[in-house]
């Protein structure tokens, strides 16, 4: 599954979807009155605290419950699929699917277990899949040019770092790739970033 993924997969590709979550008031107020058991009725729980058992609990502290109302702010929301586990008939997923990517765990003889990072938050599967397989050819392409004897792909990461990794691949550095986005107060730029920004500068004189 995908929590077993994470732990055991050298990359995974894990479902998710990209609008908003799909919302149900009328179901949010059944659970709340204790009409429509919890977790699809897998809990000892007869009636769901929404405060408690939800909102609460939500990592990224993104929901609220006023006034029998149930509210997600889903930019913040990062799809840990709690609330949805918990009132299924209430709340359901985005219709805009695809899937997240994570690379690099494992438990290779070098480093000791890792887990994943994510690499691309979110990316449409659709026939052919020209997107997916290109990066793949672009990961297994610098992987082989840069990976030394028996050295898994997440050891290889952690050795040269994210950055060389993102600039290898060709993928862009998104804020779902830093463990703390909304703490890290340093940025890091290429030469050729400040050339590029300095080539298009107008220069008042």
């Amino acid at each position: 599954d995908c929590v077993a993924s994470v732990a055991r997969a050298d990359m995974s590709v894990i479902g998710v979807w990209k609008d908003d979550i799909r919302i149900d008031q009328a179901a949010v107020k059944a659970y709340a009155a204790g009409e429509i058991k919890p977790a699809g009725g897998g809990t000892v729980y007869k009636k769901l605290d929404i405060k408690a058992d939800v909102t609460d609990l939500c990592p990224t502290i993104c929901m609220s419950y006023e006034g029998g109302k149930l509210s997600i702010d889903n930019k913040n929301c990062n799809h840990c699929m709690h609330c949805i586990n918990m009132m299924p008939q209430a709340l359901r997923p985005g219709t805009e699917g695809g899937a997240t990517l994570l690379l690099g765990s494992h438990a290779p003889i070098l480093e000791g277990a890792q887990m994943s990072w994510v690499i691309v938050p979110f990316m449409a599967m659709e026939s052919p899949y020209d997107e997916f397989t290109e990066l793949i050819g672009n990961i297994h392409e610098w992987w082989s040019e840069n990976g030394k004897n028996r050295e898994r792909v997440g050891e290889l990461m952690l050795r040269l770092g994210m950055r060389n990794f993102f600039k290898g691949v060709g993928l862009p550095p998104v804020p779902q790739t830093v463990r703390t986005p909304r703490a890290n107060p340093f940025f890091f730029w290429h030469a050729e970033d400040f050339e590029a920004e300095a080539a298009g500068r107008k220069y008042i004189k």
